[in-house]
């Protein structure tokens, strides 16, 4: 078997078939165990040289909210000459490299409607069950996000759906929306009309019309905001996958485009990797209340910051939170972080942002979308068929599930490297279709933690 020390002060060495950790030396009984250079958790027993160090020796050393100073230590990019891309340039300056048309309800009550619309017509519908009896902050979250998406480049028309009696109805999500292309945003409320279906098509008809006159031009690839995201992840993805994605966010960032991280979660235990590269106090303080907010969140639900990795993770060899979170945040490479969003803000800083929201694969894809990332690298060790609205580019950590899955994967971290990547970075933007457009696999998943009515 092949294995690899990823850091030279580690006492765990990562084997390449299955992806699990395996001692280099003896690691004493409460000796903290050591991967990326930074510790995972702490050893519960004696662990033998050549030893498997997993669930059966190994724990968290997670806890509450943390205290946190600001400590910088990153250095800017050299400026890189910017490659250029082929998309759509929206009346807002907004840059799409799709030109869609999808159906957004307002509430999940027209959710069939959506999809009856979208058979119809060729339209994406993209049905959620919120946008009644919600409150506070609960419906300004959904509103938020909705509206994102609503206004999204990728979108050449959009039909906003609605009923009729909803809390979040239409006139709620025109003020949520604020200013907008009213030619390109249309909307419908379904208790107005005798025949919604007939109505919908028919605007789906001309928003079509107008769709079919927009033309692709030549922008800068800085105009790209890229979305960043894991599910199913394996003891690879810290070593193929992540790291790769990584150097294309610096590769991206250095010409002056966007990335966005998130998965707050599964920072926890790497936060201060990001927080050192924060650009300024300003940014810093929101990160560390970005983590210490949401670590609030889990104890005053009665649960712990550490419930995690999942079943699958481990499977894969990951262990502990603090590991999964070590490999996660190496999607964002060595980017200064420039911005701190949370739901529903989109992201306008150039750089890397960090963006609220949970772990969610169906949840944070969504939320990346909302706040405009036109496209998403997704890794994955064990492998996932979901899409967001937007193409979502399925990167393997290993060569075997590429094989078992062909249906599913777009790239082979383990044996392709940046420059492929970076090129069908550009070729997607460019109109390429992605495993999950060609499946046509879309959905979105909006967050939720208030009163239903």
């Amino acid at each position: 078997m092949e294995y690899v020390l990823i850091h030279k002060n580690d006492n765990v060495k990562v084997c390449l078939s299955d992806g699990h950790k395996y001692a280099v030396r003896k690691i004493k009984a409460g000796e903290a165990v050591i991967k990326y250079g930074f510790p995972v958790g702490t050893a519960t027993k004696d662990i033998a040289p050549g030893e498997r160090v997993h669930t059966e020796n190994l724990k968290t050393a997670l806890s509450g909210v943390g205290s946190y100073a600001y400590a910088p230590a990153f250095s800017l990019p050299k400026p890189l000459k910017s490659a250029t891309i082929r998309a759509y340039v929206r009346k807002n300056g907004g840059v799409g490299i799709r030109n869609d048309l999808w159906i957004l309800p307002t509430v999940g009550c027209v959710n069939e409607v959506g999809k009856a619309l979208a058979e119809r017509t060729g339209a994406f519908c993209f049905s959620h069950p919120y946008g009644c009896s919600q409150l506070g902050d609960d419906l300004a979250v959904t509103q938020k996000t909705l509206a994102g998406l609503i206004k999204h480049p990728n979108a050449g028309g959009v039909l906003v759906l609605g009923l009729g009696c909803e809390n979040n109805g239409i006139e709620a999500m025109r003020r949520a929306l604020g200013t907008y292309d009213s030619a390109r945003i249309r909307f419908l409320n379904c208790q107005d009309c005798e025949d919604e279906l007939v109505q919908g098509a028919r605007i789906l008809g001309e928003l079509r019309a107008l769709a079919e006159t927009d033309v692709r031009t030549e922008v800068p690839v800085s105009a790209l905001k890229l979305g960043l995201k894991c599910g199913g992840s394996d003891g690879l993805s810290g070593i193929t996958a992540n790291p790769l994605c990584g150097r294309v966010t610096d590769r991206l960032t250095a010409m002056g485009g966007t990335a966005v991280l998130t998965e707050v979660p599964e920072m926890f235990g790497a936060e201060e990797v990001l927080f050192r590269r924060c650009v300024s106090e300003d940014v810093f303080a929101k990160a560390a209340a970005l983590i210490n907010d949401y670590k609030a969140w889990f104890l005053a639900h009665g649960q712990p910051v550490s419930e995690n990795p999942s079943p699958g993770n481990k499977a894969g060899g990951i262990t502990t939170l603090e590991e999964k979170s070590l490999g996660c945040v190496q999607k964002g490479g060595t980017a200064p972080v420039t911005a701190v969003l949370t739901y529903g803000d989109a992201a306008e800083t150039p750089g890397l942002n960090l963006l609220s929201g949970p772990g969610n694969d169906m949840v944070a894809v969504t939320n990346l979308a909302a706040a405009g990332c036109q496209l998403i690298l997704f890794t994955t060790g064990r492998g996932t068929p979901l899409g967001a609205p937007v193409p979502t580019l399925k990167i393997a950590t290993n060569t075997a599930l590429v094989k078992r899955k062909a249906g599913w994967i777009d790239f082979d971290a383990q044996s392709q490297g940046e420059d492929a990547l970076f090129d069908l970075l550009l070729e997607t933007a460019n109109g390429k279709e992605t495993k999950n457009e060609a499946n046509g696999f879309r959905e979105i998943a909006i967050f939720k933690d208030g009163v239903t009515l």
